[in-house]
């Protein structure tokens, strides 16, 4: 498979690896408690801070970056020279891939400057067999008379890592009006509408599916050159005594199949093109956010709440967990909200407290811009807001004395057996995974703290462990040191770790 290089890729490269964790500290509750967190910070620190606690959770990621247009915006800059461009999203699209379900999808918007490029490092970094879709959608309808060819679309790349079988869990995009009324019941059919379905597949020819029939008017049909009919004679005709098959008016015309608007799929397969009508347009998501925040200049790129909840919807189901690292105006986690999924959302300006913050009590509150009354939205929910604080490690290793027990221990956790740290760590024993049991010895979680005390493994400590929470099997061991000799380890069946030391960074 061939790669996209540019100057520094592997600068970009090794700061996906080196990406230092760090605290996240949280600044207030909104609304109920709730799952829901918005976080402001550089998103590539606040993705690593994320991965040991929700490393292979996400169902949908929705980004919408800069765009690299060589124009700069109020609240954010969009100017950045081609290479640093994608040395700033190599390492991000890195650590997304870490916080992707196995199920899930990435979406990440963008325009033909970088669009193909970006297309090309997606497949690097996701792989070509995770590539689902290139989605163009109908941005805006006007034209303008200053460009040579007026630009009417964006891009929206997606993926997923279940490639081509993306599409046995993937949702289908609720049946439009226009779609509807494509159905009719001229015949007063007791099932209700139809309309008329193809007969004939092109396809190599098929024995028993060779037959030509008779039309009540008398003419005679056979498949075309090349095609064949999609159903065996017999059962052709019991669809005609069922009333399934049409001939038209007087009787004349090649048949057709009677699809009937109750009996095909609650929903439509997404397809490739998303025209304005179907998904907002660029002025749509101005005037939402404009009717947000009355006399403000609107954020330079928002995108409309319509698209948004397409994506959404295909792509997730109730309560799932859908993150966006480059959050603008707040309107993934809005559109998130209100369509009952869990969110995360990540902005690093100070709109973070300016739009996102505000916008999101709104929603809360209950208000009817976007897809509200679409949605049935009456309000509630919450979210807690968050910032980056200290890294979690300095550069010799060392653990920042302000990390606690249960941050460490989802660390640990993560770090031995890659999955993240969901569970409440309020216990030296953290889980048990492939018959093996962790163990943490950490910030006095025995309640006590001297030096030869409950953070030290000696023969007082591993008895408490033993009566605390005992595991006939394997144990890993993480504690400031162990007192206790090789022999005996091995006979316990026990690996001792030492922290910091042997703490390396997933």
């Amino acid at each position: 498979m061939p790669f996209l290089d540019w100057v520094n890729k592997n600068q970009a490269k090794e700061t996906s690896r080196d990406v230092p964790y760090h605290l996240l500290h949280q600044e207030q509750t909104y609304g109920d408690a709730a799952d829901n967190l918005l976080i402001q910070g550089d998103n590539l620190l606040a993705l690593k801070a994320l991965i040991p606690f929700y490393a292979g959770q996400v169902k949908c990621i929705f980004i919408d970056p800069p765009y690299n247009t060589q124009s700069a915006f109020e609240h954010y800059d969009d100017k950045l020279e081609h290479s640093q461009w994608l040395s700033m999203m190599y390492p991000r699209l890195v650590l997304l891939r870490e916080l992707l379900a196995e199920d899930g999808s990435i979406w990440v918007a963008i325009d033909e400057r970088e669009g193909h490029y970006l297309k090309v490092l997606m497949d690097e970094v996701f792989g070509r067999k995770s590539f689902i879709a290139t989605i163009i959608w109908e941005n805006f309808y006007g034209r303008s008379n200053a460009a040579a060819i007026s630009p009417a679309h964006n891009y929206i790349l997606c993926y997923s890592p279940k490639g081509e079988d993306w599409k046995h869990v993937r949702n289908l995009l609720p049946r439009s009006e226009t779609s509807a009324s494509k159905y009719s019941n001229p015949d007063n059919d007791p099932r209700g509408p139809w309309r008329l379905g193809p007969i004939f597949a092109a396809e190599e020819r098929h024995d028993g599916l060779m037959y030509t029939i008779t039309t009540p008017s008398g003419r005679s049909v056979a498949p075309p050159k090349g095609s064949h009919w999609r159903m065996l004679e017999v059962d052709f005709w019991a669809m005609v005594a069922d009333n399934r098959i049409a001939f038209g008016e007087k009787g004349d015309n090649i048949p057709a199949i009677k699809l009937f608007l109750r009996e095909v799929q609650d929903g439509l397969v997404p397809r490739s093109i998303w025209p304005h009508g179907e998904a907002g347009h660029s002025q749509d998501a101005k005037r939402e956010v404009m009717a947000l925040f009355p006399g403000q200049t609107p954020f330079g790129t928002p995108k409309p709440e319509l698209l948004i909840s397409n994506i959404i919807r295909v792509a997730s189901s109730n309560d799932d967990l859908v993150l966006d690292s480059f959050l603008g105006s707040g309107t993934t986690a809005a559109v998130a909200h209100k369509m009952g999924r869990r969110w995360i959302g990540i902005e690093m300006g100070d709109h973070a407290r300016t739009h996102c913050i505000p916008r999101l009590q709104k929603v809360i509150d209950g208000e009817q811009g976007g897809i509200s009354e679409a949605v049935g939205w009456k309000g509630g929910g919450g979210f807690r807001f968050y910032t980056l604080g200290e890294t979690a490690f300095d550069a010799h290793g060392h653990i920042n004395a302000a990390v606690r027990f249960a941050t460490l221990a989802a660390y640990v956790w993560h770090l031995e057996v890659g999955e993240p740290g969901t569970q409440i760590f309020d216990s030296p024993l953290l889980g048990i995974h492939n018959g093996t049991a962790y163990y943490l010895l950490y910030n006095g979680i025995l309640g006590d703290r001297r030096p030869d005390g409950g953070n030290v493994l000696i023969q007082p400590v591993l008895q408490h462990l033993h009566t605390l929470a005992a595991h006939s099997g394997p144990k890993v061991i993480y504690g400031e040191s162990s007192r206790l000799g090789p022999a005996r380890l091995a006979a316990e069946g026990i690996t001792f770790k030492q922290i910091p030391y042997d703490i390396k960074m997933r």
